[in-house]
C-alpha cells in the first residue's frame, strides 16, 4: 500500500536501539530502519533481529520500513525472509539494476508489502525504464546519490549539476508507471540552507519526498514537499473559477492575470488533495 505522504523518509540504523525508540515519536512521514550501509558487518545479524522486533512491536508514528542488504550479499536472503516472517509493510531494496532483481525480491515478500527500489549505479540508470515497468509490486524508486556519485565518478556541486539528467529520468520513470519518486540524501547535516535549497530543487523536479539521514532534516523536507500557502490559494482560485456556470464548456479561462486550461484544474485539485493529506 502506497503511503499518502512521503515528504520525509528518514534512515535510522537498526543496530541503534535508541534510534529505533526515538523513531516512534518523530514527525517524518516514513522511518526506514537500515540494515545496509549504516550497519557494520559484524552487527548485521543483531540489527536484523532488532528490525524484526520493531516491525512486530509496532507503535510507530511514521510509516515503518526496513532497508535490507542486497540479495547478492551474504545477508540479503536472510534479511528478505526475516521481513516476510515479521510482516513488514515496506521494504527498501538497495542497488537494484535489473527487472529480474525486482521479481526476485517480490517473490520473497508478502503480497501486501510495498517495495521501493534504490537506483545507485550506471547500469541501473541504463535499465531504469525496464526496472520501473517490472511486474511484481514495485511501489517506488529512490535515488541513491552517494553510491551513484561513486560509481559514476562525478565531482561535487552545490546545485547537483552532474545529477540533473538522472533526477529528471527517475521522476519520468516513476510517473510513467505510477510509482513514488524519492530524492536522495543531503549529507551536510549542519547546512540548513543547503538542505532547504536541495529539497526545493527536488520538489521542482517532481519528486514526492526526500531521503534523510538525521532528524534535524525532517522539518525542511516536510516544508519543501508540502504545498505552500500561495500554491493552495492559487489552486483554490483555479477550482473556483472553473466551478461557476459561465466556465462550463470552456477549455481555458483567466485566473489571476494568466490563462489556465483544464489541465491546470487537474493540477489544482491535486495540490488541494496533497494539502489535505499534510
Amino acid at each position: 500500500m502506497r503511503p499518502e505522504r512521503v515528504r520525509s523518509v528518514l534512515y535510522l540504523p537498526a543496530s541503534n536501539a535508541r534510534a529505533i525508540e526515538k523513531a516512534r515519536t518523530l514527525d517524518c512521514d516514513v522511518a526506514v530502519l537500515d540494515l545496509e550501509d549504516a550497519v557494520a558487518p559484524q552487527a548485521k545479524a543483531a540489527a536484523r533481529d532488532a528490525a524484526v522486533e520493531a516491525v512486530r512491536g509496532g507503535g510507530f508514528g511514521p510509516r515503518l520500513g526496513v532497508r535490507i542488504n542486497a540479495l547478492d550479499t551474504e545477508w540479503g536472503l536472510d534479511d528478505l525472509a526475516a521481513m516476510k516472517a515479521a510482516g513488514a509493510s515496506l521494504v527498501v531494496a538497495p542497488k537494484i539494476e535489473t527487472p529480474e532483481a525486482v521479481h526476485a525480491l517480490s517473490a520473497g515478500l508478502a503480497r501486501d508489502c510495498a517495495l521501493w527500489a534504490m537506483i545507485e549505479t550506471p547500469r541501473a540508470l541504463m535499465n531504469l525504464a525496464e526496472i520501473a515497468a517490472a511486474d511484481g509490486g514495485l511501489d517506488g524508486l529512490m535515488l541513491g546519490v552517494n553510491d551513484l556519485a561513486k560509481t559514476l565518478g562525478t565531482g561535487t556541486s552545490a546545485d547537483r549539476e552532474p545529477f540533473k539528467p538522472w533526477l529528471a529520468l527517475l521522476v519520468a520513470a516513476a510517473r510513467t508507471h505510477r510509482l513514488l519518486a524519492i530524492d536522495g540524501v543531503f549529507n551536510r547535516i549542519d547546512d540548513a540552507e543547503g538542505l532547504a535549497a536541495e529539497a526545493a530543487q527536488g520538489r521542482l523536479y517532481g519528486f514526492d519526498g526526500k531521503s534523510l539521514i538525521h532528524p534535524f532534516q525532517i522539518a525542511a523536507a516536510n516544508a519543501a514537499f508540502a504545498p505552500s500557502d500561495a500554491e493552495i490559494a492559487h489552486a483554490r482560485a483555479v477550482v473556483a473559477a472553473f466551478s461557476v456556470p459561465e466556465a462550463e464548456g470552456l477549455g481555458a479561462i483567466r485566473v489571476d492575470g494568466a490563462m489556465v486550461e483544464r489541465l491546470h484544474l487537474d493540477q489544482a485539485q491535486a495540490v488541494l488533495k496533497r494539502a489535505d493529506n499534510v
